[in-house]
């Protein structure tokens, strides 16, 4: 099916349209956790989500012979993917397949029957043309490498059974494949986060780290500038920077050194700019059991904005979201 097609039926399909959202980046880049935050905050709003390493071509034990990682396309059933994300898009159900990432093993395949919303995460959501059509929005997770590396080892150690030698040797084998394929679905992003400490603030600490978002022009985004005034500019602040491309870019700084008090008057504003009226969830922010990070909160804010006006705007009838514009 081609792209063309792909926005014909959803335009004309008798089945109702999901929003459909991308969220790439690198393992261990964060996409799970802001992933999560989403689905549980939209709950009765009607969510689903799947990540597109599912799709691996190999398991554990076959890629320990292979000449490429599974960061390489070879690697994965893309073109499965892709016919996949086509019915989501157009409302129809798949049944996907399952990589167990705790035992590295393809288990057997799961039913997915598109919500209203649809979000999609994974290593190469942006690979293709044809996939990044399905999308009514994309992101990119974009931390320091170092950042992403000690996240990894992390992880890998804690919840999948490796040694840290295993991981940081395994994170030196994939850097071809991630530099090849992964990093360059970056150019393709409306969204582009990163995680990071603002180091001319000498930020260090690594459990409250600030986020830069930036904010391409490629989606309508939403309208901050009533909450950003001098009284909030320690929890958050926008200005114009150029982007990799050399284009101007609007760039949101949530600051993770901002005390919990602004912060969260930020947070509830965005939240009630939504038009919804149940209370804010405390699910936005959190990393993990007792670890929160409020500039989490407000870029999964922001993510939730879009989803929210996409679906106002294919369903017309329902509860408007307040305007926006290209950049803030």
């Amino acid at each position: 099916m081609s792209r063309k097609s792909v926005a014909l039926r959803r335009l004309t399909g008798e089945r109702a349209i999901p929003v459909m959202v991308a969220i790439a980046g690198d393992s261990a880049a964060g996409k799970t956790t802001l992933t999560r935050g989403l689905v549980k905050a939209l709950g009765d709003l009607g969510v689903s989500s799947l990540c597109v390493d599912d799709y691996h071509r190999y398991d554990r034990e076959e890629r320990k012979v292979l000449p490429f990682t599974p960061l390489h396309p070879a690697g994965n059933y893309l073109n499965i993917m892709e016919q996949h994300l086509q019915l989501l898009a157009t409302g129809e159900p798949i049944l996907k397949p399952v990589y167990n990432h705790r035992t590295g093993t393809l288990d057997r395949p799961v039913l997915v029957e598109p919500a209203g919303n649809v979000i999609v995460e994974g290593l190469l959501p942006l690979h293709s043309r044809l996939s990044r059509a399905c999308f009514d929005l994309s992101v990119y997770l974009d931390p320091p490498e170092e950042i992403r590396r000690e996240w990894k080892v992390t992880r890998d150690t804690r919840d999948r059974g490796y040694t840290e030698e295993q991981v940081l040797s395994d994170l030196d084998k994939r850097e071809p494949d991630s530099a090849a394929f992964i990093r360059p679905q970056r150019k393709w992003a409306d969204v582009v986060v990163r995680f990071a400490p603002i180091e001319q603030r000498g930020e260090a600490e690594r459990s409250l780290l600030s986020a830069t978002v930036l904010l391409r022009p490629t989606a309508p985004h939403p309208d901050l500038s009533a909450l950003l005034g001098d009284d909030v500019r320690q929890a958050i602040h926008v200005k114009l920077i150029r982007d990799d491309d050399g284009k101007p870019v609007d760039a949101l700084h949530v600051h993770g050194y901002a005390t919990r008090e602004t912060s969260r008057r930020v947070e509830e504003a965005i939240w009630e700019s939504l038009g919804i009226h149940d209370s804010f969830p405390e699910e936005l922010g959190v990393i993990e059991p007792g670890l929160r990070s409020e500039s989490l909160a407000v870029v999964q804010l922001i993510l939730l904005y879009h989803l929210l006006r996409a679906r106002q705007l294919q369903a017309p009838e329902l509860e408007a979201v307040p305007g926006a514009k290209a950049g803030v």
